[in-house]
């Protein structure tokens, strides 16, 4: 045992607030927008669909993740943990999601008549073509899939376009998640935008049906402020999800909503305003 872990268990056990406790509370206990941005939005939000598990790179089971996602008042919850080309963080090969499906169908159950529903989904990597990081089989066993860059961001433009607009039209894509890719903070340090053509990306999803995602991590905040009224104005979908990998950011969505706010985006053009029933008949292929 560390240190510091002594000190906070020594502390909690004489009745004291531990000072490790009482430095994250007034660092972050405080509202996540100022003067209620976002909030407004942020109520007509019915699910979010991007969150993982410990089944792949989150911290947290499914279980859990499902019923703080219950308590913040969603209905629904798409369970999206990562294909198998994702390696680091222990993606999912076609025979460990259709046991997580199990899962999922159990959570349910468990679940029944409490006005929630776990959805079965997947965050598919695009891969160096287009093609999508799971079999086709499985991909039509699933309600909600979200798409994303996760490796060669720095490709040319030309190729990395390509190879967005191959997913984007692929009948199984339902979301394009965080498409720049950038990091502007926290602790993995920044990274650049990946450099593609996002007119026509995002036309390509306006005529696909396909949602633009608003990733609320706050070290994302993807898309920027000028792709994401490039989208608007084209007329894409937008989905505002927390990608969360763990219970506590299944807050972000506030942060999403904030910006969506800020950009003008109705609501009934965010996916996640639906009833569950209107977006599993939009989302299946």
């Amino acid at each position: 045992m560390g240190a510091s872990t002594a000190r906070v268990i020594a502390q909690a056990v004489a009745g004291r607030a531990p000072d490790k406790l009482v430095e994250v509370e007034e660092q972050y206990g405080g509202p996540l927008t100022a003067d209620g941005a976002g909030t407004a939005l942020r109520a007509r939000l019915r699910g979010d669909l991007h969150s993982h598990s410990d089944w792949s790179d989150g911290g947290s089971p499914i279980e859990e993740m499902a019923m703080t996602a219950m308590e913040l008042g969603h209905e629904y919850l798409v369970l999206t943990d990562h294909s198998p080309r994702l390696k680091v963080a222990r993606g999912l090969s076609a025979e460990r999601l259709a046991r997580q499906l199990g899962v999922v169908e159990a959570v349910n159950e468990h679940l029944d008549g409490a006005g929630f529903r776990l959805l079965k989904g997947i965050e598919v990597d695009i891969l160096d073509d287009g093609s999508l990081d799971q079999t086709e089989e499985m991909l039509a066993r699933l309600q909600v899939r979200v798409a994303s860059v996760h490796s060669k961001l720095a490709m040319d433009p030309e190729p990395l376009t390509r190879r967005m607009v191959t997913a984007v039209r692929n009948p199984f894509t339902n979301v394009l998640g965080h498409c720049t890719g950038r990091l502007v903070t926290g602790n993995r340090g920044t990274r650049k935008e990946s450099r593609f053509d996002p007119r026509a990306v995002f036309e390509a999803c306006a005529e696909e049906g396909v949602a633009v995602e608003i990733n609320s991590r706050p070290e994302r905040r993807d898309p920027p402020t000028r792709l994401l009224e490039l989208a608007r104005d084209i007329g894409c979908l937008f989905s505002i999800d927390s990608d969360a990998h763990a219970p506590g950011q299944l807050d972000y969505p506030l942060l999403g909503c904030e910006r969506a706010e800020a950009a003008g985006i109705d609501a009934d053009r965010i996916v996640n305003t639906w009833p569950v029933e209107r977006l599993l008949e939009w989302a299946a292929p």
